[in-house]
């Protein structure tokens, strides 16, 4: 018998207000953390994502999401310049390359690293079973920014 799911921990008492999801490629990990904030994000709140080289969307990060009725397909990779970075209350890394050249944010920001391993790195017969496992870990990761929503 399955265990019954608990949300995660909120991950702040103040929920995040504009948040920044990046990556090194903005490919699929912060593609996939963007289309899900943006789908359980209140009202009024902003949600971005870049990277810090990137790249083009990764056509699985988009198959994955619209297996659960997220659509990217209208994504396209950014470079960080290309956001409001400067004005995001929270600035979530994903991968340690991201952490690492991340700009320098004020004492103010949240920053949160969620170092997750790059689906698309995964060998080739395992790949979508990597896209759908960081999947489902980002949408408890995320979920954690807005406690009480869904």
């Amino acid at each position: 018998m399955e265990q019954p799911t608990r949300p995660p921990a909120p991950t702040a008492s103040v929920p995040a207000r504009r948040v920044l999801f990046l990556c090194t490629h903005n490919s699929a990990r912060s593609q996939i953390a963007e289309g899900l904030a943006r789908s359980i994000a209140p009202e009024g709140a902003e949600v971005w994502s870049a990277g810090t080289s990137p790249g083009a969307v990764h056509p699985l990060a988009i198959e994955v999401m619209k297996e659960i009725g997220i659509d990217l397909s209208g994504h396209r990779s950014k470079k960080l310049d290309e956001t409001p970075w400067r004005e995001a209350d929270t600035v979530v890394t994903l991968c340690a390359e991201a952490a690492e050249s991340c700009p320098v944010i004020g004492g103010n920001v949240r920053r949160l690293h969620w170092p997750l391993p790059d689906p698309g790195r995964a060998p080739e017969s395992e790949r979508l079973t990597a896209f759908r496992t960081v999947r489902d870990e980002l949408k408890w990761r995320v979920s954690s920014l807005w406690p009480g929503g869904d």
